[in-house]
């Protein structure tokens, strides 16, 4: 623990210009800080583990607020930065001091790293060079190794895109659903015609449409979350409903932008884009781009396919990670 409620957590990705921002990204993140972790030396230079002499590997220190982003989350964004069967270093960074590692303070990190790491060797049936190590030390990089992202973006830009990690990024990970999401599974097809309602079945399966103005949720006002009804995964959030006054509830975002996939639907004469539940493959209405500003989209659901959880009961439900949404 740093201080009251805070922890911090270390990984190695390869150049750590290009894991901070990924983690600055998340809600309950503090702070990224680049720097040097696994060697003997104490305050190493960059040009001293540049040459690979000193045992350590470029790393990222993130220091977050457990009560909002949990370790597992931290781990999910982790394995989805980097190349985990590459033991020679990270794209076109070679050298031990560019190989990947998870850098564990208690059992409970490392019970974790060790899970999803087999999650990670059993999803690709391949053998994941990342190593598991405790945790001895970590010292800051230079000043100008900082916020790299953010002081030279263009530079940032195409380094990350010249080194290989976002051709690798989205051709690996781009069809694959987060390691956190097993919780979300989709029941068999016996499970569904048992448990659901005829109208949510035909919503949820066979792409149906309720009637507008007549379905449960289209003025519904109640702070919460509305997951998918087949499979758990949440999808939409009350802060980001708005009257659309097309009588089906309306949403200018998702909970985050892997929440949903978008496909294009050419049932009508005008193509229109399709939303789905990335994990339960639900179908749930389609998004159009006549939605209030800045962010000028509609997410044009059917109440059948969701299922709404109030505030109150987010930690009850097991969404206790998305509290922060309804913070002050």
């Amino acid at each position: 623990m740093d201080g009251t409620s805070t922890c911090k957590a270390t990984f190695a990705g390869g150049c750590f210009w290009c894991v901070v921002a990924p983690f600055q990204e998340l809600p309950g993140v503090l702070s990224v800080v680049s720097g040097y972790a696994g060697g003997q030396e104490e305050h190493p230079t960059y040009e001293q583990v540049s040459s690979g002499a000193t045992g350590h590997v470029e790393a990222v220190q993130v220091t977050y607020d457990p009560d909002i982003v949990s370790y597992e989350e931290l781990l999910d964004v982790y394995w989805r930065q980097i190349d985990p069967f590459d033991e020679g270093g990270q794209f076109n960074d070679r050298g031990f001091q560019y190989t990947t590692a998870i850098f564990y303070q208690t059992k409970d990190e490392r019970a974790s790293a060790e899970r999803t790491k087999q999650e990670v060797e059993e999803r690709f049936e391949k053998k994941v060079t990342t190593r598991i190590t405790p945790f001895t030390s970590f010292f800051p990089a230079e000043d100008y190794h900082q916020d790299y992202h953010e002081k030279h973006p263009l530079r940032y830009t195409f380094y990350r895109s010249a080194s290989g990690r976002d051709a690798f990024i989205k051709r690996t990970w781009s069809a694959q659903p987060s390691l956190l999401g097993e919780q979300f599974v989709k029941p068999s097809p016996q499970e569904l015609k048992e448990h659901l309602t005829p109208e949510q079945y035909h919503v949820t399966q066979e792409g149906g449409t309720e009637r507008a103005f007549a379905n449960e949720y289209h003025d519904h006002k109640e702070p919460g979350i509305y997951v998918d009804v087949v499979s758990g995964e949440p999808l939409f959030a009350s802060i980001h409903k708005f009257d659309s006054k097309t009588g089906w509830p309306s949403f200018t975002q998702p909970i985050s932008e892997d929440a949903v996939v978008e496909k294009k639907d050419f049932k009508l004469i005008i193509p229109r884009t399709e939303v789905r539940s990335r994990l339960g493959d639900s179908h749930l209405g389609h998004v159009f781009s006549d939605g209030p500003q800045p962010q000028g989209k509609r997410y044009c659901m059917n109440s059948a396919a969701l299922r709404f959880i109030h505030k109150d009961d987010l930690v009850k439900e097991g969404y206790g990670n998305l509290s922060y949404l309804f913070e002050d």
